[in-house]
């Protein structure tokens, strides 16, 4: 047991680092600053899973990914989601340009390019669009604690009480317990979110909005294991002790900042 709450440890400090990052750039740095730093970590993980897929043989156009990527958060930004929309469109015109223009480049790379790019720059420029929204700052920070709440929970609860597999084939150490116990997490963060100055949501779309936020991270856990499983690596990088890479760290973070900015926008937040 101690040498899993060492891990535990490590990966909790790794985690603060991180997460302390992001909320001086939330909180005291802006939107611009937010928008810096989740640039700086789309790419880094961006940088990795193009890394991953070279061990399957495939070239994708590395540059035009990430030149889109790093730009979508400062879109988002300066003009919302027209802004980052826009780049989305940018990209598929030079992915597209660069596939008929170099003979070598296959339909494969062309499409691992554009997912790569859409997969992480683009869901993760949805922190910056709800920091942009009325009370985005605390909704935002409610999500990024919400997010290291099931993180913990499920973890913590998997390691201790973890008897029931809930995806062996993809992810061994993924618990039904941990499961259960990051979505009690998450939706507890959500209910709460209302004693944070400006938020008004009704009891009925927090739940949602937890249970939503739970689902995404499980799914982007799943997903990202499901690629390293086929690039055949254990971590997606060696940059944060404790998690592997940037990737790694931020699996569940993708899918989260995006479930959460349309479940927020169907609730009537602007």
């Amino acid at each position: 047991m101690s040498g899993r709450l060492r891990d535990f440890g490590i990966r909790a400090g790794t985690a603060l680092l991180l997460g302390g990052t992001i909320l001086i750039a939330l909180l005291w740095g802006g939107v611009w600053a937010l928008a810096a730093v989740i640039s700086a970590v789309a790419l880094l993980a961006t940088i990795e899973f193009y890394g991953m897929t070279h061990r399957d043989r495939r070239l994708p156009s590395e540059l035009i990914g990430l030149a889109a990527v790093g730009a979508m958060p400062f879109a988002a930004a300066l003009h919302g989601a027209v802004g980052l929309t826009a780049v989305m469109g940018l990209l598929v015109i030079a992915a597209f340009f660069w596939h008929v223009m170099i003979r070598q480049i296959r339909l494969a790379e062309t499409g691992t390019t554009l997912f790569g790019a859409v997969y992480i720059g683009f869901t993760l420029a949805h922190v910056v669009l709800i920091r942009e929204f009325e009370a985005g700052t605390m909704l935002a920070l409610t999500m990024i604690v919400s997010i290291w709440v099931n993180d913990s929970f499920a973890y913590v609860a998997g390691t201790a009480l973890g008897r029931h597999r809930l995806a062996p084939r993809i992810s061994p150490r993924k618990s039904w317990e941990g499961l259960i116990a990051g979505t009690v997490g998450t939706t507890a963060v959500w209910m709460a979110s209302t004693l944070l100055p400006g938020v008004d949501l009704p009891l009925g779309w927090r739940i949602a909005i937890g249970l939503a936020a739970s689902l995404a991270a499980v799914i982007g856990d799943l997903a990202e294991s499901r690629i390293k499983r086929e690039a055949a690596v254990k971590d997606s990088g060696r940059l944060l002790p404790g998690h592997g890479g940037y990737l790694d760290r931020f699996d569940s973070f993708i899918m989260v900042a995006i479930v959460t900015h349309y479940m927020l926008f169907a609730a009537g937040v602007r």
